[in-house]
């Protein structure tokens, strides 16, 4: 008898011929998020374990934010034997009702499931005399999983994790992260897809505090265990925003500073080969987000521009948020870059042609170029 910590996924089963490439990035990426902690992982027909560990809790903790994962159990394996299952059966406490669930995945088991589960039952209930079955809600339910390894896991928890697909093995997604609610959720969304992200923030200091840099390297390295973040790309927007102000029309600056963005994102994509821009907007939320705005500012993305909220509203935003724990962290009141020279009233319906005509007041392109010669690299 060895205690385990069996691990199910379910999307991945959906794969078919690719199955196996998926299940194995699974494999590497929690290898990689156990990295430092004494255990082993083992990779069996459609599940995985971690074996020969001490830290347990901790092990779990970080298996729940591992994306693939559907759910976890602390388990006890043992010989896929009947006698070997009914004595183990036969020593369990049990004081509330319970029932049997056995999955017999190794069908040459000489026993079917329903057959087994009665006969484990029967032997909980001679051997402890306050027990009750119940198979419609009951308190307990003792699973038998009869693996077609030989070995037979049982247990009694069920930790759920995220699900979503394994994270990729290359860093193809570069997040826009501001310092608000958003942006962190939408990083942790696509990441649910299977896409490794780095990070892309704008600040605007002096108008911007050190404080508000450095709330965002944290709300960076808050979600980097969800994302797989390494790197973080920091872009002063200071001298763009000026020029903005003082030569172009008030009401057109926040479209013109996230018009902007997208050009040194797309920089920054073809430099580092990064295939998609993900962004945080949500459509309608704010003046910058209507549909005429977005499509303002996709005439100059060169790169897809994903934005996983766009549906959303603020309160499962918020909800999402605190789940991951970034909600205390965004809501600081350090001001980002977009609430620099914020106009009073922001056009709501942008055109292609003014953006543009706006744009020709200042000479753009040397600006975005001293932006980019500039980007501090902070490695996570």
């Amino acid at each position: 008898m060895t205690n385990v910590i069996l691990i199910r996924f379910n999307e991945i089963h959906l794969k078919g011929g690719n199955k196996k490439y998926f299940t194995k990035l699974l494999h590497d990426n929690i290898r990689d998020t156990l990295h430092g902690i004494n255990c082993k992982v083992e990779n069996i027909q459609n599940r995985l374990l971690v074996r020969d560990y001490n830290e347990e809790d901790e092990i779990i903790s970080k298996l729940k934010c591992v994306f693939g994962i559907h759910s976890i159990s602390k388990a006890v394996e043992l010989n896929s034997s009947v006698e070997e299952i009914e004595h183990y059966v036969a020593k369990l406490v049990v004081d509330t009702t319970f029932k049997c669930s056995v999955n017999r995945a190794e069908k040459s088991f000489p026993i079917k499931s329903n057959e087994f589960a009665a006969e484990l039952g029967e032997i909980i209930l001679n051997n402890n005399k306050t027990a009750k079955v119940d198979v419609h809600n009951p308190e307990t339910i003792i699973n038998v999983d009869i693996r077609e390894n030989g070995k037979t896991y049982i247990f009694t928890n069920l930790i759920y994790a995220y699900s979503g697909l394994p994270l990729g093995e290359n860093r193809d997604g570069l997040l826009l992260l501001s310092g608000g609610i958003d942006s962190p959720v939408a990083g942790f969304c696509m990441a649910k897809r299977g896409l490794r992200q780095d990070i892309l923030h704008f600040d605007s200091f002096p108008y911007t505090s050190k404080l508000a840099k450095e709330k965002v390297i944290s709300l960076a390295k808050k979600i980097k265990t969800f994302i797989g973040t390494k790197y973080m790309y920091v872009c002063s927007m200071t001298k763009l925003q000026e020029e903005f102000h003082i030569k172009c029309s008030t009401e057109y600056a926040i479209n013109l500073l996230r018009r902007s963005m997208i050009r040194v994102a797309n920089a920054i994509c073809k430099k580092y080969k990064y295939k998609t821009i993900i962004t945080g907007e949500s459509l309608g939320q704010v003046a910058s987000q209507t549909i005429e705005s977005l499509i303002t500012t996709n005439a100059v993305a060169e790169f897809p521009v994903m934005r996983p909220l766009i549906s959303f509203n603020k309160e499962e935003i918020i909800n999402i948020a605190k789940e991951i724990n970034t909600y205390e962290t965004s809501i600081l009141p350090y001001e980002d870059c977009c609430t620099v020279f914020l106009p009073r009233n922001p056009i709501i319906k942008p055109k292609i042609a003014d953006a543009e005509k706006e744009e020709g007041k200042i000479d753009l392109q040397n600006l975005l170029n001293y932006v980019i010669n500039n980007i501090e690299i902070i490695k996570l």
